[in-house]
């Protein structure tokens, strides 16, 4: 059963491809065993029969038409006119030509390339559509193809009866044949297989030849795809720019982050850990001094002493889970996550589906949606008045998740410099996503995605 083949540049750009559907017989011993009784080779005879007539008024009118119309352009332009109107009908003779190839022969000849038309009032319009490419090379098809169906017709029609009567005379043999009737014989014998090469090979190289000026050219496949790549690479060189400005701003703004957090470090420390030191210091040096002459006075201080020391012990904790939690480190973001959530004023849900995958991402990524549950659960304390909230977090393939949602008023805006501006700062440094939904009335969302290998 034959096999349709499909259309486009499996049939229509490859020479293999019309040798295997035109002319089989050449392919091998098989084809060329069963080439009198082939389809292909029956294909070859329809095509030549069909385009006889179709061909002889073509190719007459082209070899006629466009002589005429050009030996007549030098006469004022006469034949401007006339030269238009054949290379018209020659691009309209092109389509009807490969969708008539297409029908008998299964060959499919994709159309060349298809300029804008311009305005024929203008001189260069005029040029262009007076050397059209493709019409002119569909008028030089219809000059040859002309010439080649004229040998087509006879060898399809009168080739196989002619080899076929060379075998005539051994119907009078009376006796011992001579040796030109065994030859006559022979080669009446193998005729059929003879036509059937014959009109297969003329057949297929009809198709080359319609390949060859009805088609789209090498050079025009070359340069569309110079053009596609040159078209694909400089919106690669966007995408890139635009990337580049985009890391450029993100770092930009990290970096500024970065100090910010540097700032407040410095501020904490002096304003709070440094202060209690220092009044611990004079509590000491008091106990000290008090020791011998009023031990009440020396155990008051230092009973003041200690509760100092405790004092500045969880302020260097708080200052140090600030800058990054033990608990992180130690028992992964699962923890740390439930960790926040247990000191947390409101009622928080924590929803981990997959602690194992959680666990498997990158520090930096844990680290960043640590830090912004941490901002939006203080926020959520703070403003927002909610009555719970829920945080999730889960790896979606190469990313990692987090969702922190609270049923308060809503209405939050991140401001230039404040804790969300900061947080969308630290995410997006990671080329991760951050994304605000706080509707007023309707409670806020907070969601995060990073890649899992920040």
């Amino acid at each position: 059963m034959h096999r349709t083949e499909p259309p486009g540049d499996a049939v229509g750009t490859d020479d293999p491809a019309d040798l295997r559907l035109v002319a089989p017989a050449l392919t091998g011993p098989r084809a060329l065993l069963v080439a009198p009784v082939a389809p292909a080779t029956w294909r070859a005879v329809s095509q030549a029969t069909v385009g006889l007539p179709v061909l002889l008024v073509a190719g007459t009118l082209a070899l006629v038409l466009a002589p005429l119309s050009v030996g007549l352009v030098p006469l004022l332009g006469t034949g401007i006119p006339l030269l238009l109107l054949t290379l018209l009908g020659a691009r309209g003779f092109a389509r009807v030509e490969r969708a008539r190839l297409r029908a008998l022969l299964r060959v499919q000849i994709t159309p060349g390339d298809r300029r804008p038309r311009r305005s024929l009032r203008s001189r260069r319009g005029l040029r262009e559509a007076a050397t059209d490419r493709a019409g002119w090379s569909a008028v030089l098809y219809a000059a040859v193809a002309v010439l080649l169906v004229c040998v087509q017709v006879p060898v399809a029609w009168g080739l196989g009866v002619v080899l076929a009567l060379l075998a005539s005379p051994a119907l009078a043999w009376d006796g011992s044949p001579s040796t030109a009737q065994v030859a006559l014989l022979a080669l009446g014998v193998v005729g059929p297989w003879v036509w059937a090469v014959a009109t297969q090979s003329l057949a297929l190289a009809h198709a080359r030849l319609a390949r060859a000026l009805l088609g789209r050219s090498r050079a025009t496949d070359d340069v569309e795809r110079a053009e596609a790549a040159a078209v694909q690479a400089r919106e690669d060189a966007d995408v890139a720019q635009q990337r580049a400005e985009h890391l450029a701003t993100t770092r930009t703004r990290a970096v500024g982050a970065a100090d910010d957090d540097r700032r407040r470090i410095e501020r904490d420390l002096h304003d709070g850990a440094q202060q209690r030191l220092v009044a611990l210091g004079v509590e000491l040096g008091t106990a000290r001094r008090a020791a011998a002459t009023d031990p009440d006075a020396a155990a008051a201080a230092l009973d003041h002493a200690h509760r100092e020391i405790k004092e500045t012990l969880a302020e260097l904790r708080d200052l140090v889970r600030g800058i990054h939690p033990a608990v992180l480190t130690d028992r992964g973001l699962d923890a740390a996550l439930s960790a926040i959530a247990a000191r947390h004023p409101v009622p928080v849900t924590v929803d981990v589906p997959d602690p194992a995958a959680l666990s498997a991402a990158s520090p930096g990524a844990q680290a960043a949606a640590y830090f912004v549950t941490a901002e939006a659960l203080t926020n959520s304390a703070r403003h927002s008045g909610a009555a719970h909230v829920l945080v999730r977090a889960e790896v979606d393939g190469p990313l990692l998740r987090l969702e922190v949602l609270d049923d308060g008023h809503g209405g939050a805006l991140p401001s230039p410099g404040g804790g969300l501006d900061g947080l969308r700062s630290r995410v997006e440094a990671l080329d991760g996503a951050f994304s605000l939904d706080s509707p007023a009335g309707r409670g806020t969302r907070i969601t995060v995605e990073v890649p899992c290998t920040s």
